[in-house]
């Protein structure tokens, strides 16, 4: 047990300075589980543990406690009261059969207004409490904000896999018809394959991303129409799901451009399925191509509402979301970060008609 005079706080008192203070100090029982003052309560005065151990929490939710600090014998509680002269910040509990002194504010703002030694000292011990509490206050936001970037990216991934899942659920279905054809099946076969290796794809850049590692690639020579042409009949079949129709307004053009197959893939996936989302009730999404020098320029527009130009600036950043609710912000700059590493720039704007246009370049050879 503690007695007032071996508090360390009140050690820097005087005797005379120490005698008022006993003289109005009043000691407490309190029963385990008993609430000492409640939040609004007026702040009449700080306590001192003599022995047992105290509580100090808000509640957040109706049976919802949040926990600021516990204290035990030797400590005190309750002194904001006497630099504040407001209201009771949070609810103190006896957390188990407790003693108290209770020192009421005017003894305690007497002393301090004698001695500026013992103010400063009091001022101290407040800053430290005050230290512990930021302290514990930002290891609890941190710790939140990494479950809700968890939770975001769980909600993204999700939300990715759907087309795919539901693409190889419906390939699956057809191959189990009993009038499924022999090259039916090995159409399903094809198309679970290729929509397995885009999910892969799919985790791989999110963690290449994330984690800040550089995956070694090697850009080959393609053809770019051989390439885009069973892409977008691919992307076809799945934005139909969503009553959106792709258009391919020109062929692409028949040269020769250094790509990574998987890579750029997903660069399509992303715009075009961004363009679905902002189109739900349905639409169109023009793709077309020209040549600008040495560049293949392909540009994807869709007949949404457009892009608010407060954002167009920012689109591409990392964790810049655009009111998407699963979004993590990182659908975009994967697409930039993939371009960038093809040598190409990619870039947005509002069509004059309505609707966005994202485009992108990529250096070409003549075939």
């Amino acid at each position: 047990m503690v007695q007032i005079e071996r508090c360390k706080l009140f050690a820097t008192f005087s005797p005379s300075e120490l005698e008022v203070l006993l003289n109005s100090a009043r000691l407490i029982n309190v029963a385990a589980g008993s609430i000492i003052f409640n939040e609004g309560d007026a702040g009449d005065g700080m306590y001192l543990i003599k022995s047992g151990k105290v509580q100090i929490f808000s509640r957040v939710r109706e049976e919802q406690e949040k926990v600021f600090a516990t204290f035990g014998e030797g400590e005190i509680f309750g002194e904001m009261a006497i630099i504040e002269n407001e209201p009771r910040s949070a609810t103190a509990k006896a957390v188990e059969d407790t003693e108290l002194y209770f020192i009421p504010c005017d003894a305690i703002v007497n002393v301090l207004e004698r001695s500026p030694k013992i103010s400063l000292y009091f001022l101290k011990d407040i800053s430290r409490r005050l230290r512990e509490f930021d302290k514990h206050y930002i290891r609890e936001v941190i710790q939140a904000e990494r479950l809700a970037i968890v939770g975001r990216f769980a909600r993204s991934i999700v939300h990715d896999l759907k087309n795919p899942l539901n693409i190889i659920g419906i390939a699956a279905d057809m191959s189990a018809m009993e009038n499924a054809t022999k090259e039916s099946r090995a159409e399903a076969r094809t198309r679970i394959r290729r929509q397995i290796e885009r999910i892969s794809n799919m985790v791989n850049e999110l963690l290449d991303f994330t984690q800040g590692t550089h995956t070694s690639f090697i850009l080959s020579l393609m053809n770019y129409s051989d390439y885009i042409i069973p892409l977008i009949e691919e992307l076809k079949g799945e934005v139909s799901l969503k009553k959106v129709e792709l258009i391919l307004q020109n062929q692409p053009p028949s040269v020769s451009v250094p790509i990574d197959p998987k890579r750029l893939s997903r660069v399509f996936y992303n715009l075009i399925h961004n363009a679905t989302e902002a189109m739900p009730n349905g639409g169109k999404i023009f793709v077309r191509f020209s040549l600008d020098a040495d560049k293949v320029v392909t540009e994807i527009q869709d007949t949404g509402h457009g892009l608010h130009p407060e954002t167009v600036a920012h689109l591409f950043e990392p964790f810049f979301t655009c009111g998407k609710s699963h979004g993590t912000g990182l659908g975009l700059a994967i697409c930039k970060k993939i371009i960038d590493e093809h040598n190409g720039n990619i870039q947005a704007r509002n069509a004059p008609e309505g609707g966005a246009v994202f485009s992108f370049t990529l250096p070409f050879k003549q075939s």
